[in-house]
Parts: C-alpha cells; structure tokens; sequence
C-alpha cells in the first residue's frame, strides 16, 4: 500500500523549478526521452529523466503550469535512527513523523514549499465484518450522517459546510459581475482547500468510528451517476456537487489503513423507505413518518439506518493509490 506524506522542506528551489518546468514543456514539444537533449539546462540528470519519462509520453499534456523535482527511489537515503530522509543531488535532508513502519521510499517531490514523500507501507489485514454503520452523505445540512442501527445512535457531521458552499457562492458571483476573474479562481481554490479539510475531518470521524465499534461502513453505491439515468436522492446530490466523491475516497483510505471493511448498498429508496417496517413512507424534507407501522424519524437519521441494514453489493475497498511514480496531485494520507 502506498501514502504521501507532505513535508515542508525549508529549502529554496525556485531555480531548479524553473529548470523543471522548461525541461517538462521541451518534452511536451519534441518527446523526447533523453537526459542529453537537456543537459543544457542545468537540472541534474535523475531528475530530468523523471520529468520527461512524464510528459514526453504524456498524450493530454499540452502546456504546464507548474512542475515538482522527483527524485526516484535510487537517489534517496533513509537514516531510522536519526528519522531523516535525504536526497543527495539536491542536498536535500528532511526529518519524518510520520510511523516507521514504510518498507521503503518510492519518490520524492519537491514543490516550493513542499516535500512529498511516497512510502510502501505493509498491507492492513481487513477484518470481515457481521455489523455496519451506515453513512448517508446527502442529508439536510450535514455532509454526512453516521447511523448505528446496533446501538441506535446516531452522529451528524460537516453541518458548517453548506454555509461554506453558499459563503463563496456568493463571492464568486459578486466577483464575475465586476469582472474580477482572476480573484473568482482564487475564491474557488480557497473553496476547493476548505472542503477537502472538511472531508479529511468528516472521514476520519466516520473511520474511527466504525473501528471503536468494530464494524464495517456501508455507502451507497453512487456508479455511474454522471449519465444523469438515476432520480434517487443520492444521485441528485451527485449532480450538484461532487465533494461526496472526494469524500468517499478519503473513507475508503482511511478505513483500508485501519482495516476496516468498506461495502456498497444499492442507493434506491433509501430515503423513502421505513427502516423499521421496510415499506415506503412519506419524506417531508428533514422528517419521515410511516403511515404503516407510525415510525417517525429525522429523516437522514433514517436513510443511514436503511443504508445500513441493506444487502452488500460489493464488499471490497478499492485501490486508490495515487502515488505509482507520480504525485503531482499529491494524497496526504494521515490518519
């Protein structure tokens, strides 16, 4: 299993970038596959062969914005003792907190500010599970419901986030009106950090709850939503906002690196039907009731409820790694 953990490395490399960033759009123009065609710029050569085994053979890559320094495996020294990882060709030495526990360094890159360091970490023994929670992620104010149908309890999650949503929102179209273009994309990549630390925060709650418990999570399985065939409520949540997919994989992560199981239920009904008598009930926008056996519920409280006693459809945690030779969009995957 691979993580990236994200280092700050103190150091300046705004030259080597620079070199970087040349060298990746001479490969986008000529292919080239060669350390010798840009020995010319300066960049030592296990770097510059990284950056263009990228985008030489890259088939989409048409400009590049910004570049990092990969070092490979070969050119990078691990000290246990001292808990430092080092890069020699850039005189590069950072300290690590994160677990010993790594089998080996894949890569590091190297941003302005940043060091990401892609680790081989043992893979979690996953632990089968008789007993679910159930996470309804398209609720009514919250990102996420947590429901227990063992214990009867029940956790909501992320209720900051629609303010959030509708916050910048707003910005942006005030922004757009005055033709202000460049600080709408800063207002939206503001937006884009403060969802993800939401969703870091909201899945490892939904993780470590699951593991305190001794049960596995259930989601709804969401495939297939962007040809717009489904009309359930998960589905129409999908369509207005895709943060839910980012939610997902950081709880599948999570949960592979504690072992916990992670299933899918069909998403059908969820919403509608009771979970108590199993029937369809009536759904007035945060409350159910049943008119046939009288259950009333908040009605996110009862989807997760649903979603947890469903069938499984599938039952294993994807793999999700992102860091096989390349981090450029790197997963900080703390637990």
């Amino acid at each position: 299993m691979i993580l990236t953990y994200k280092i700050k490395h103190g150091r300046d490399f705004s030259d080597e970038l620079r070199k970087a960033r040349k060298i990746a759009k001479f490969a986008i123009q000529t292919h080239s596959l060669s350390s010798k065609d840009v020995k010319h710029f300066g960049l030592k050569s296990m770097i510059s062969n990284q950056i263009l085994r990228k985008y030489s053979r890259s088939k989409t890559a048409k400009s590049v914005k910004s570049v990092k320094l990969a070092v490979p495996n070969q050119g990078i020294k691990v000290d246990r003792d001292t808990k430092t990882i080092s890069a020699p060709c850039l005189k590069l030495s950072l300290r690590y907190e994160f677990p010993d526990n790594f089998e080996k360094v894949n890569q590091i890159e190297i941003g302005l500010e940043y060091a990401y360091v892609s680790v081989s970490i043992p893979e979690p023994e996953l632990i089968r599970s008789e007993k679910w929670i159930g996470i309804d992620r398209n609720t009514v104010g919250h990102i996420a419901v947590i429901a227990d149908p063992e214990s009867g309890k029940v956790i909501k999650l992320g209720k900051s986030a629609l303010h959030i949503h509708q916050k910048y929102k707003n910005l942006r179209k005030g922004l757009q009106k005055k033709g202000k273009y460049g600080k709408v994309k800063q207002i939206k990549d503001r937006e884009s950090r403060i969802v993800k630390d939401i969703n870091h925060k909201v899945s490892r709650k939904i993780v470590y709850t699951a593991k305190e418990t001794g049960k596995g999570i259930k989601l709804e399985d969401l495939t297939g939503i962007r040809n717009g065939k489904h009309n359930t409520k998960s589905f129409r949540y999908a369509k207005n906002s895709w943060s839910f997919y980012q939610l997902q994989i950081q709880i599948e992560y999570k949960a592979k690196l504690l072992g916990v199981e992670v299933a899918y239920v069909d998403p059908a009904y969820t919403s509608k039907s009771c979970s108590r008598c199993g029937l369809i009930g009536d759904r007035n926008k945060k409350s159910f009731k049943c008119p046939h056996c009288g259950h009333v519920d908040h009605a996110d409280s009862n989807a997760g409820f649903n979603i947890a006693k469903r069938p499984c459809i599938g039952r294993s945690v994807k793999e999700r790694d992102l860091a096989e030779g390349n981090t450029d969009i790197p997963k900080v995957a703390l637990a």
